[in-house]
């Protein structure tokens, strides 16, 4: 992931990511959402939104207001 992207959002339950992943995206943010779930045992690990930089605090706005 390059430098200038931010973890926003952390979430064990993947779907509730797309969703959250989707708001930004209908609000014209590019998101990232990178599945860190193991795929034998889908209790550990978690889904991250990452945003660039720049738009950190409207997405913490958007997903704050969903």
């Amino acid at each position: 992931m390059e430098k200038d992207w931010v973890c926003i959002y952390r979430n064990s339950f993947v779907p509730k990511a797309e969703i959250i992943k989707q708001l930004l995206i209908d609000n014209t943010i590019e998101a990232v959402l990178l599945n860190k779930q193991d795929s034998s045992y889908q209790s550990f690990g978690e889904a991250e939104i990452y945003v660039h930089q720049s738009n950190v605090l409207k997405a913490k706005h958007l997903i704050d207001n969903e």
